[in-house]
C-alpha cells in the first residue's frame, strides 16, 4: 500500500514537488539567517574598533616601544657577538621575535585585564586574521631557509641567509601591519608601506662586495626597521594620545 499525500507524494511514494520546494527554502533561509549574522557581527566589530580606535592607539604605544627596544638591543648584541653565519644569524633573530611575541602578549593581556575586556575578542580576532597570512608565509621561509641554507654554494650562503632574508622580513612584517591597518588607526597602515617600501629598497642597495660587511649590513637592517622604527611610531603614540588626553 502507498502513501499519497497531496503536494507531498506524486502516487508512486516519491516526495512531489512541493516538499522539494519547501527543503529548499528552508535551506536557503537558513544560509540567509546566517550570513545576516555574519555581517551583523562584522558590522559590530567595525563599530568596536571605531568607537575605540584612541584606545587602541593607546595600547599599541607600550607594544611598540618594547619591540623597537629589544630590536635594537637584538641587533647591538648580533654584531658584538659576531653572529656571521646563516643559520646561527637565523637562530638568533628567531629568538628575539619568540621573546616580542612574548612580550607583546604579556601586554595586551594585561592590558585587556586592565579593561575588563577579553584578551580573544572579536577586534583581536579579525586583527590577528589580517596579519596571519603574511606573518605565516615569512615563518615559513625562515624555516626553509634555517635547514636549506646550507645546501646552496658557500658564495650564496651569506646573501641568501644574511642579507635577502632580514629584507624578506621587513617586507612581510610591513604587509601584516599593512593589513591590519583596515581594523586600526590609519598610522598602522602607514607604517606598514614604509615596512614594505624599506624592505624593497633593502633589495635594491645589493650585496657588499666584502663579505665582512654582509652581517654589518644585516644587523643594521634588523637594528634600523625592527628597532629604531618600531620605537619612533611607538613613542608618537605615547606623545600624540598623551596630548589628546590633556585636551
Amino acid at each position: 500500500m502507498k502513501l499519497i499525500l497531496p503536494g507531498l507524494t506524486d502516487g508512486t511514494g516519491r516526495i512531489g514537488p512541493f516538499k522539494s520546494c519547501l527543503r529548499g527554502r528552508v535551506l536557503c533561509d537558513t544560509k540567509y539567517r546566517m550570513e545576516t549574522n555574519w555581517a551583523a557581527e562584522h558590522l559590530q566589530v567595525i563599530r568596536t574598533l571605531m568607537e575605540r580606535s584612541a584606545v587602541y592607539r593607546r595600547a599599541l604605544a607600550p607594544i611598540m616601544i618594547f619591540n623597537g627596544v629589544l630590536g635594537a638591543v637584538g641587533a647591538i648584541v648580533g654584531v658584538a657577538m659576531e653572529v656571521d653565519k646563516p643559520q646561527k644569524f637565523i637562530g638568533f633573530w628567531v629568538v628575539v621575535a619568540l621573546v616580542g611575541m612574548a612580550g607583546s602578549f604579556f601586554l595586551v593581556r594585561r592590558q585587556a585585564l586592565k579593561a575588563s575586556e577579553p584578551f580573544w575578542s572579536p577586534p583581536t580576532r579579525r586583527v590577528t586574521q589580517a596579519m596571519l597570512p603574511a606573518l605565516a608565509a615569512g615563518g615559513i621561509i625562515t624555516v626553509i631557509a634555517f635547514f636549506n641554507v646550507h645546501s646552496v654554494p658557500d658564495n650564496l650562503q651569506h646573501v641568501l641567509g644574511i642579507l635577502w632574508l632580514p629584507a624578506a622580513w621587513v617586507v612581510l612584517y610591513g604587509c601584516a601591519f599593512h593589513a591590519a591597518g583596515f581594523f586600526m588607526p590609519r598610522g598602522m597602515k602607514i607604517f606598514g608601506w614604509v615596512m614594505i617600501l624599506g624592505g624593497c629598497v633593502a633589495f635594491a642597495c645589493g650585496v657588499p662586495t666584502n663579505k665582512a660587511r654582509h652581517l654589518d649590513m644585516a644587523q643594521a637592517i634588523m637594528g634600523f626597521f625592527f628597532g629604531g622604527l618600531h620605537l619612533a611610531y611607538g613613542i608618537y603614540l605615547y606623545f600624540t594620545e598623551k596630548r589628546r588626553d590633556e585636551t
